[in-house]
């Protein structure tokens, strides 16, 4: 394992940020490239912790000749977030100086154009120079893995069209519980890679991209972080990573994945209708029908008619949940994948921010 750092200087005068990048040489010049990272959004630590024990068993593959790929791990992939720690709380998913979601606002730019994406990065913020050497990165492998987690969810990941069913071998690998089908019609760092391949000739959009996948795993809730859970999904992603031909391991064989794939239009969002304090009546991995009581919202504690009801538009399963519960009027408190397009309307791209 050789490993390098990538500084990014900051934006005040004395302050500079580390990015530690693990590459592991592969011995088969033909197999595809890997570029795997996590904690984009800095306190989500379900993926470091994977790739923690994913580095663990590729330096042992890597002393038996077993690395046949060439793969990058970025265990954790925003020190510019990690350090933003206010009032006790580590505020990761945004950058504090522009309010911008760190997993949004990526260069969409074709894939000729990787070169320009580390030209004069002097002119860029530094959460900006970090998005770009981020791309530049992952734009130079085949498969790129974004792990990320939710608030309280299943496993779950956000897939485009273009690489599915191909990318079924993934969801199988790691035990999803789900698929989400996306349009690629964000900013985000997953679909920024896809836009860079599907306009490799620019103008021409393909439709399909066999041999390549750019995804958003999440790996079920925030704080499901422990060794034993993580050593388990390190050991999917193994399995994925040979399947793919990147590692040899005989042993492994996929079954096939039989959990939903949902398009993100068939994705309820279900939100608050008022503020107050929320009950929830059924967890995350279950599936409701429709008309199901959801969840009640106490909106004038001790008043007779002081609740409102939240039930289901139609039947699915619950992918996540939130975790407070003191919510806002119009917040979101659930993902439901459903069988049949949502009534409410959807802008094209990701489901929040």
């Amino acid at each position: 394992m050789d490993i390098t750092e990538i500084v990014i200087d900051g934006d005040t005068p004395g302050i500079a940020w580390r990015l530690p990048v693990l590459h592991f040489a592969g011995s088969k010049p033909d197999a595809p490239k890997i570029y795997i990272q996590a904690a984009l959004h800095a306190g989500e630590l379900p993926g470091t912790a994977l790739a923690h024990f994913l580095c663990e068993r590729l330096r042992q593959a890597e002393a038996e000749g077993a690395v046949l790929s060439d793969i990058v791990v970025v265990p954790h992939a925003n020190p510019v977030g990690a350090a933003q720690s206010h009032f006790g709380e580590l505020q990761g998913r945004f950058d504090l100086g522009t309010r911008t979601n760190f997993n949004r606002d990526f260069p969409l730019i074709s894939a000729r154009d990787r070169h320009l994406l580390i030209e004069n990065l002097e002119r860029y913020s530094a959460a900006d120079r970090l998005k770009r050497q981020l791309i530049h990165m992952a734009l130079g492998a085949d498969l790129v893995i974004d792990l990320h987690c939710d608030d309280e969810s299943v496993q779950y990941a956000y897939i485009d069209d273009a690489f599915w069913p191909e990318a079924a071998d993934l969801a199988a690998a790691l035990n999803m519980d789900a698929v989400l089908l996306s349009d690629g019609e964000s900013s985000a760092f997953e679909e920024a890679v896809s836009f860079a391949w599907k306009y490799e000739v620019p103008g021409e959009k393909m439709a399909s991209l066999p041999g390549k996948l750019s995804v958003t795993v999440e790996l079920r809730g925030t704080r499901d972080v422990y060794p034993e859970m993580a050593k388990k999904d390190a050991q999917g992603l193994w399995r994925f990573l040979a399947a793919r031909g990147a590692v040899r391991d005989d042993s492994v064989t996929l079954p096939a994945f039989t959990g939903p794939a949902v398009p993100l239009d068939n994705v309820e969002m279900i939100r608050a209708p008022q503020a107050g304090t929320v009950l929830f009546h059924h967890n995350i991995g279950e599936r409701v029908s429709e008309g199901d009581l959801l969840a009640t919202i106490i909106t004038a504690p001790g008043m007779p008619d002081g609740t409102i009801d939240v039930h289901a538009p139609q039947a699915g399963l619950i992918v996540t949940r939130v975790s407070d519960r003191l919510v806002r009027r119009r917040g979101d408190l659930m993902k439901i994948g459903s069988d049949r397009p949502s009534a409410a309307t959807r802008k094209p791209g990701t489901l929040e921010d």
